[in-house]
């Protein structure tokens, strides 16, 4: 069995875009590009490690899988990150059907993702680890195939851009398995399903008449 992990560097209000440069992806009209990279220090860059740690295969949307392409294999040669991203397998999600990627040990879905992410997910191998990919992710998101997750928060809000969560995710608990905060203020957690969510009541058990007439003209 594999399982589906989330790798994701956030600002505060949940923006995912661009963290590593003002080129990026400008799309929408994004002016923040490269948030991310004043805050990165090398307490961040030793949770980036452990999130590598254990063997995986990227699972990335095309816009991540193209920005990826365009970096990593021309990074030098002793670039531990550029090395391993170029021996382990890419699994890109694309709309494009007669797209055919030229980075090596990269591969499509196919046209129906879900069903093909399904079934990486009971055969023998290693995790699928997302990194950007905000499109995907909300496919993850909403067909639950989302195992574990780690997310970094940065100390900044951009106001605006592509986000971790969007409408229409399925709602899951979460442990949170460890949390570490940088010196520049990056809180990098990592969670792990825990099951249904649970509810629960802060509320009087008799409500009050005045908490009886909230309720009616809420309807």
């Amino acid at each position: 069995m594999r399982k589906i992990v989330v790798g994701a560097f956030t600002s505060l209000d949940g923006v995912m875009q661009a963290p590593g440069g003002p080129d990026e992806d400008p799309i929408g009209g994004f002016e923040h590009g490269g948030w991310a990279v004043p805050y990165f220090d090398e307490a961040m860059g030793e949770a980036v490690d452990a999130m590598f740690a254990a063997p995986f295969d990227l699972l990335l949307g095309r816009k991540t899988y193209d920005i990826f392409a365009a970096h990593w294999p021309y990074a030098a040669p002793d670039d531990p990150i550029g090395t391993l991203f170029d021996r382990i397998t890419k699994y890109v999600a694309t709309r494009d059907p007669a797209f055919d990627p030229t980075w090596q040990n990269s591969r499509t879905l196919g046209p129906d993702v879900v069903a093909r992410l399904r079934k990486l997910k009971v055969e023998d191998g290693p995790n699928l680890l997302t990194q950007g990919s905000t499109e995907l992710l909300q496919t993850l998101f909403r067909h639950d195939l989302v195992d574990e997750l780690y997310v970094s928060v940065f100390p900044v809000v951009l106001g605006g851009g592509k986000k971790l969560f969007a409408d229409g995710a399925a709602p899951i608990a979460l442990t949170l398995e460890s949390s570490r905060t940088s010196p520049s203020g990056i809180t990098a957690n990592k969670y792990t399903r825990a099951g249904t969510v649970e509810t629960g009541s802060f509320e009087f058990e008799q409500p009050t008449e005045a908490e009886l007439e909230r309720r009616r003209k809420l309807t």
